[in-house]
């Protein structure tokens, strides 16, 4: 299969990737590789003792060398490659030479030591290296007095592990084999096939080999796991055989994985009954990572998550327990959009993540759908509309320049932008099409590399579409920004029409240009006499119309039906007026637009705090929770910036107490037996948001009880930890860090080290990012760098404490004397994010300024700090602009 899909690559490769083609015989390729040399296939083997620091390997490379050469250019970071031998077609052996030419991108050359005419050539490579210590590559994790190896390959860390071309193209077939200590457990991506001794202590342990697959894909483990077995999924009409599931979790932890293996099946059923395609490997095993940098990794048959999200209790927090079903959904998708086809370059990463985002909403909608994801496809665009507002803003089809791009691209734009977009012409060609369309997709570039040309044919083809609409599709993932559809209401020769104006949504205080063109499938919602109707058109020009048919007089508009599109819009202010009277008949996933619209009207400066505050009050009420809560973001952003004054703070503290303490004293401050997810996820949302954004005394008294209790010590002189409701363990914890001081945050800094269970860990994390007062806020950083303190757990405690200026300046105090340990605990994988740990929530130019001139000099620090810089720039700055628009007195209007 691996050769049919050669020549289509090349081609493709040709056209886009000319200056790696003619990358100069002597100068190392500082981003993609030249494809005049084609890995075919790997034979990679370990020698692996996670005690040790270092670790030893010998990988062994088949390739086509397609010109004559003396060297070749290939990917390796901290390897030290003892010997490389070169087996040319006639069987004959050379002595090569490994030279790491670029060590900070990982580039390494091999020399041959003649030239070599075009033929298949066999490299081997004995090497050692370091077990990496930041959660890429082959990295080393301690865990509760026991020491784990494992992998996370993507997206350019497979360097770390073995010498290879690191890059999504070169698909191939992976032997992998293990040699480990007798007493360990060693997985990987296919099967263990064989078993043999290999010296004293040691045995090893041989896989299947793998269907092709990038080094971004490949994985493996070695520990002393636990693993558990879970039920065979069962053959259906697309699969003859059982498959074989497992949960693998660090010793004594197995036993919490029987509820995620139970939900599994009905995952891989519902994906494999959507594409028409069987699960494609030959066994699943899901494994609790005890340290991971992201929150889960698609890897073929070897999916590795964070342990929170697969090890789970009866009392587990709701959130956990929804979460885990999600992002197991999430990471099973891959299996077919990334894995069964995989994107050949990282500019189209949205064809593995933002598929998944979207098919996973499909899966927990068909197997769970109390669990509103139609909900959160909608929160999550419009999450990705404030970042896709920055001028800084990425394209979902970044070009990319160098491995910051790389880093940087696996964010909300590419996520939940994404999916929006999917699902957003998914509607406009209709399901069952749009169905056809990715099944076809599949099936013509199964184990392949795909574009997003290939995708977007795929589904115009199956729609009978032609170049407009693949115009109108490509208009989203090529150019950064959100379409702002203002509209307009008209009497035209006895029928109402919809004027249409589109542009580039910018807030207040954007140097943006606002000239903009998509082609955008604008639906709306309208009234008629006795109920509704819908009406769709695309939209392609800067300006367009739609009549209403039937539509009563007076009508009112729904300007995003379903809140389907990846748009924002805006109603004059009498249209406003009609819709805000018929916002609780509106649907959830309208409301919830409907609530985005009355935000991005107020960062535009159209409206101010108190026709915020009347535009929202009527969602409150209602008994969807993600509606009820959409609300609270906004109005904290009013009450922590724009309210001067102890009246105007009491006059929202009123509004949101009105429209919230009831609901929360309801539910009460501890799960009822029987009640719903939902309903412990109100809970948590509600009582955090009034005690923490609002500070509502009677909330703050209710956590602060549960944190003293949770504070108490046991017999056995822990933490009574338990003694909080588990929803609402960090905000307890935070409340009791608040409120008593040092006491507090000693007792959760002496616990967190003697504590395994995740949910239990990140509640303390939490507990103590709620500090507040510089002293003590400092002391919970300072034991952030602290080894107690998993790697992937860090920003849990460094994003807190930065609500204020005097927040945010001790903060900053704090960051800048500490740089150099936080940069060397995070690694490459957190550079995009290191401005904004640094001055996330900041709102003035005073602390943008700061932060330009200390990064200056610090930028190629790491991947990914140049974006990140811009993007926590540019959002400060309109912070600070927004502020200073806003009349206080209005408020209280």
């Amino acid at each position: 299969m691996r050769h049919l899909v050669r020549p289509l690559l090349l081609t493709a490769l040709a056209a886009c990737c000319g200056s790696a083609l003619a990358a100069s015989a002597d100068q190392a390729p500082n981003g993609r590789l030249p494809r005049w040399a084609m890995p075919e296939s790997y034979n990679i083997a370990f020698k692996v003792d996670p005690s040790q620091a270092n670790f030893s390997g010998v990988t062994t490379i088949k390739l086509n060398l397609k010109k004559a050469s003396d060297h070749l250019w290939l990917d390796g970071a901290d390897l030290k490659v003892s010997k490389v031998t070169i087996t040319d077609a006639a069987g004959k052996l050379h002595t090569g030479k490994y030279i790491a030419s670029l060590p900070k991108a990982g580039v390494a050359r091999v020399d041959f030591g003649t030239t070599l005419k075009p033929q298949q050539l066999t490299l081997t490579f004995d090497y050692t290296a370091p077990l990496n210590q930041q959660l890429q590559g082959l990295y080393k994790v301690n865990y509760a007095g026991n020491a784990y190896a494992m992998t996370q390959m993507e997206p350019i860390s497979a360097r770390f592990a073995f010498p290879s071309f690191d890059e999504p193209s070169f698909k191939t077939p992976f032997d992998i084999s293990l040699t480990i200590p007798d007493n360990l457990v060693g997985v990987a991506n296919t099967k263990q096939v064989k078993q043999v001794a290999a010296g004293k202590g040691w045995k090893t342990l041989t896989f299947s080999e793998t269907k092709p697959l990038p080094t971004y894909l490949v994985a493996f483990a070695v520990g002393p796991w636990d693993v558990v077995k879970g039920p065979d999924i069962s053959p259906d009409a697309y699969r003859s055989e059982p498959l074989q599931l497992r949960g693998i979790a660090a010793k004594g932890e197995g036993h919490r994985m029987k509820h995620v293996l139970d939900e599994t099946p009905s995952i891989i059923h519902a994906l494999e009954n959507y594409y028409g395609f069987g699960y494609p490997w030959d066994k699943l095993d899901l494994l609790a990572a005890p340290d991971f940098s992201a929150g889960a990794m698609e890897n073929a048959g070897l999916v590795t998550f964070r342990d929170w999200l697969l090890l789970l209790d009866p009392d587990s927090p709701a959130r956990n327990v929804r979460g885990s079903f999600n992002v197991t959904a999430h990471e099973l998708a891959h299996q077919w959009t990334g894995d069964t086809v995989t994107m050949p370059w990282w500019n189209d990463i949205w064809l593995n993540e933002a598929f998944a985002t979207w098919m996973q909403q499909k899966v927990t909608m068909e197997v769970h759908p109390e669990y509103r994801a139609d909900l959160d496809r909608v929160r999550g665009a419009e999450g990705a509309m404030n970042n896709d507002s920055l001028v800084s803003a990425r394209e979902i089809r970044q070009p990319i320049t160098g491995n910051g791009d790389i880093m940087t691209a696996f964010d909300g734009i590419t996520y939940q932008k994404g999916a929006a977009v999917i699902g957003m012409f998914e509607g406009y060609v209709g399901e069952k099409t749009f169905q056809k369309g990715m099944r076809a997709y599949i099936q013509a570039h199964k184990f392949g590399n795909v574009t997003a040309d290939n995708l977007v044919d795929s589904i115009a083809t199956a729609a009978g579409k032609g170049d407009a609409f693949k115009h109108a599709f490509k208009s989203f993932l090529n150019q950064s920004g959100v379409p702002y559809v203002q509209t307009k209401l008209e009497q035209k020769n006895g029928k109402t029409v919809l004027e249409l104006k589109q542009s580039r949504y910018l807030p207040l205080g954007s140097t943006g240009d606002s000239h903009r063109i998509w082609g955008i499938p604008v639906c709306v919602r309208y009234g008629v006499v006795g109920g509704s109707k819908v009406a769709c058109d695309m939209l392609d020009k800067a300006t367009g119309s739609m009549v209403l048919a039937d539509a009563s007089k007076p009508t009112w508009v729904m300007p995003n039906a379903d809140g389907r599109g990846y748009y924002r819009f805006s109603l004059d202010k009498n249209a406003l007026a009609a819709l805000s009277k018929q916002a609780d008949k509106l649907s959830d996933t309208e409301q919830l637009a409907y609530a985005d619209a009355i935000s991005a009207s107020f960062k535009r400066g159209d409206l101010n705090a108190g026709d915020v505050l009347m535009a929202l009050k009527p969602l409150t009420h209602s008994k969807t929770s993600e509606v009820a809560t959409a609300p609270i973001g906004q109005v904290a952003w009013i009450y922590r910036h724009e309210a001067t004054t102890d009246a105007q703070r009491a006059h929202i503290r009123s509004w949101i107490e009105s429209a919230y303490l009831p609901r929360l004293e309801q539910l009460g401050y501890v799960r009822k037996a029987g009640e719903s997810d939902a309903d412990a996820l109100l809970r948590g949302a509600l009582a955090s948001a009034l005690a923490f954004d609002f500070d509502v005394p009677q909330v703050r008294a209710a956590l602060l009880k549960q944190g003293d209790a949770a504070l108490q010590k046991k017999a056995d002189g822990r933490l009574n930890l338990a003694a909080a409701d588990p929803d609402l363990l960090g905000d307890a914890l935070g409340v009791a860090v608040q409120t008593n001081g040092k006491s507090a945050v000693d007792a959760l800094i002496a616990e967190l080290p003697k504590t395994t269970d995740p949910a239990l860990r990140n509640g303390i994390l939490a507990g103590l990012s709620a500090a507040q007062t510089p002293e003590l806020a400092n002391e919970a950083r300072d034991f952030a760098l602290d080894k107690s303190v998993k790697v992937g757990e860090m920003a849990s405690i460094l994003r807190g404490g930065r609500d204020t200026r005097a927040q945010r300046d001790a903060l900053w105090s704090w960051f800048t004397g500490h740089y150099p340990q936080i940069l060397a605990r995070t690694g490459s994988f957190a550079g995009g994010r290191l401005p904004m740990l640094a001055a996330g929530g900041s709102c003035s130019k005073e602390e943008v300024d700061r932060l330009q001139a200390f990064f200056k000099t610090r930028v190629n620090d790491a991947a990914g700090a140049a974006r990140g810089l811009a993007q926590t720039s540019e959002s400060s700055l309109l912070c600070a602009a927004l502020k200073a628009k806003q009349d206080p007195n209005t408020i209280m209007h």
